[in-house]
């Protein structure tokens, strides 16, 4: 028995498998082409405004410690880091709740009334009266509304990733997915150079003072033109046949936890996705803040650290569909242990870059990491979703994954800022990343080839 075969996410025998991806593709797979579009559209739409929404917390934190915590010099940069890993502990609520109501209700609503969750907490950030007005209840109210994001967050992920897969015809499923990875980094991307333009024509004591605001105030557009988008569609073929079947399961968490298969699956779904904490948050959500503190005499300004992340966050957007069309055509595992092997390779000596201080070498050096990494994040999540069939796929989907994040990504600012302070070494986030690699490249050992499977529907 191979590694691969140790851990079949879809069937305990090989002959059920093949049964339940035979069921899962009647009357499913006819999806019209047009559809189809409308259905990546929506889910890349989405992300953009969920992850817009929940990144430039990471990319204004300085800002935030300042106003809301009382001073970034006085314990407010460690607290806003705080609030930042409190999101992430909010996350498993979220997917409980939100999986659970997804398999049992259908994907749509949810998705679309998570948006607006989301965008109302971001919203009202930009309006928590400063530290100095209010005192403790500041930080308080940032940490409250960091709870709802996070909440909303543990919903979106898996809810996402389901939709648009349970839409994709078999052969470009990966394609198809990918927009919604892209439409995550775009928003980091759109959060980076609004920051960058609002401190190069505002100048950076007037970000400190209230124009830090406005990126968190542009929430309320952005979220309803995502929630009219979402509305607009119909639920996913997939739940429909499930539906019409009469087969929707009465608790999806039960089955989830009751299953063996189930619950292998959900715990290399915990371990799969390390490399994406470090992967995600240090080398985009944290990275301005690194740059900014972390580099002793080499630190940047921060328009030059939002600058320098921008860069990377071009890269990666271009390269993602690129590495997704790849695993549509050679396999999921062979593109993930490429990603896996690049990162853990690449990370020390381009973080020696990074170090130096230089605009140009730290520009160079995360475009590297970016496109090494590229290829995780293009296929992670497709295989996630194809490890579990749809009666339970948003629940344990999202269960299993924001543990990892909670584990591997959520903790990953403050812990990177304390470990930097303890040992001196500005070089922790390049050995987080090499060992959440080497997690990752073992997990896909026990990963079974899904390329160009019909969805399980049972």
């Amino acid at each position: 028995m191979t590694a691969s075969d140790r851990l079949d996410t879809t069937s305990d025998r090989p002959e059920a498998a093949s049964n339940q991806f035979d069921a899962a593709a009647v009357g499913v797979v006819t999806v019209d082409d047009k559809v189809v579009r409308k259905a990546t559209v929506a889910g890349a739409v989405g992300s953009f405004v969920e992850w817009y929404d929940y990144g430039i917390y990471g990319l204004l934190v300085t800002y935030l410690a300042i106003n809301i915590m009382g001073g970034a010099e006085t314990g407010g940069l460690f607290l806003t880091n705080v609030g930042f890993l409190v999101s992430f502990i909010a996350r498993p609520f979220g997917s409980v709740i939100c999986g659970y109501l997804g398999d049992r209700l259908g994907r749509k609503k949810l998705l679309a009334t998570l948006l607006v969750l989301i965008s109302a907490a971001t919203a009202a950030i930009g309006l928590i009266p400063s530290h100095d007005a209010i005192g403790v209840a500041a930080p308080v109210l940032l940490v409250a509304l960091r709870v709802l994001q996070g909440f909303s967050a543990g919903g979106e992920v898996a809810g996402a990733m389901s939709f648009v897969g349970e839409y994709a015809p078999d052969a470009r499923r990966n394609y198809m997915m990918s927009f919604i990875a892209v439409g995550s980094f775009i928003a980091l991307m759109v959060g980076s150079a609004f920051s960058a333009i609002l401190i190069s024509t505002l100048g950076d004591d007037a970000m400190a003072s209230w124009a830090w605001r406005v990126p968190f105030l542009v929430a309320v557009p952005l979220g309803y033109v995502g929630f009219y988008i979402r509305r607009q569609l119909e639920e996913t073929p997939h739940f429909k046949a499930l539906r019409e079947q009469r087969t929707v399961v009465h608790n999806p968490l039960k089955d989830a936890f009751t299953s063996p298969r189930h619950l292998k699956a959900i715990v290399l779904t915990i371990f799969l996705p390390a490399l994406n904490g470090p992967g995600y948050y240090l080398l985009f959500v944290y990275m301005p803040t690194y740059l900014k503190t972390s580099l002793g005499d080499h630190n940047f300004s921060m328009l030059r650290a939002l600058t320098v992340t921008a860069v990377s966050l071009v890269a990666i957007a271009v390269c993602i569909p690129l590495m997704a069309r790849l695993s549509d055509r050679i396999g999921r595992k062979p593109v993930l242990v490429f990603s896996a092997v690049a990162m853990a390779v690449v990370s020390y000596p381009m973080f020696l870059l990074i170090t130096t201080g230089r605009f140009g070498l730290a520009c160079i050096g995360t475009t590297v990491l970016a496109i090494a990494f590229s290829g995780h994040a293009a296929v992670v999540h497709t295989v996630l979703a194809e490890m579990f069939p749809t009666t339970v796929r948003y629940s344990a989907y999202s269960i299993g994954f924001s543990i990892s994040t909670i584990i591997f990504g959520g903790s990953a600012p403050l812990l990177m800022t304390e470990l930097i302070d303890s040992t001196g070494s500005n070089l922790i986030p390049a050995f987080a990343s090499i060992i959440t690699a080497l997690i990752t490249l073992v997990s896909i050992t026990f990963v079974r080839e899904t390329k160009g499977r019909p969805l399980a529907s049972h």
